[in-house]
């Protein structure tokens, strides 16, 4: 039996096209933003500690990253939200680690401090940037940061510390002379401080051979035994 189209040529017909959208494939944009997107905040970071935030333009980043001005806009927009980006990708990230060893010290007191003093330490040696940072944009009138600090890291880290350490001295384990807030501020005036002012005090004394470890040890000690003075 002969099939009724037999012999008739068929015709091809050819799906619509699909009008690909303006900017880059997809896959292609996700690939650079994997590798191009961290060198920016990199570079952000080192013109934010150099200079400060309010002071640093985004021409002087995207010099500092050897790009365009257009091509940070592509990426982050305005500088208010290039900002949120080191907030949420570079600052907050950071910060939990220090969290943690202190939601492992539960309530014992000496592990709460330890807990501090070395993640302050090992913070301090794998994100050098964050002591000055901190410095000039938390603790220094006007800082870019201070928000973050009284309003996400407050309730996360020193105001936990303060209420386990007012629980300890209820329980007789503190100096009662002590006030529990003022003790989480001299955690603080401890480590993250001698951090940040290291270039100075190194070569004030000549102390390049005082490391964090060493001052990890000074702390913890002090803390414990104060200064043998009574």
């Amino acid at each position: 039996m002969i099939e009724p189209d037999a012999g008739k040529p068929r015709i091809r017909t050819r799906a619509p096209s699909r009008k690909r959208a303006p900017g880059r494939p997809a896959g292609k944009r996700r690939d650079a933003d994997a590798g191009l997107r961290p060198q920016l905040l990199d570079a952000a970071v080192a013109c934010f500690v150099r200079k400060g935030i309010a002071a640093t333009t985004l021409r002087e980043i995207a010099r500092e990253a050897h790009v365009t001005p257009a091509l940070l806009n592509y990426y982050f927009g305005d500088k208010a939200q290039l900002q949120a980006a080191l907030v949420e990708e570079r600052l907050m990230p950071v910060l939990a680690l220090l969290r943690e060893p202190l939601q492992q010290a539960g309530d014992d007191v000496a592990a709460n401090i330890a807990g501090f003093v070395a993640g302050v330490g090992r913070i301090a040696i794998a994100h050098p940037w964050l002591p000055p940072l901190w410095v000039r944009e938390v603790l220094c009138e006007g800082g870019a940061l201070r928000n973050v600090l009284l309003e996400r890291v407050g309730p996360a880290i020193p105001q936990l510390l303060a209420q386990r350490f007012a629980a300890a001295q209820a329980r007789g384990e503190i100096n009662q002379d002590l006030d529990p807030r003022l003790l989480m501020v001299s955690l603080v005036g401890l480590t993250l401080f001698p951090v940040a002012g290291a270039p100075i005090w190194r070569k004030l004394f000549e102390a390049d051979d005082l490391d964090f470890e060493t001052l990890r040890r000074h702390t913890l000690a002090l803390l414990d035994r104060g200064v043998g003075i009574g």
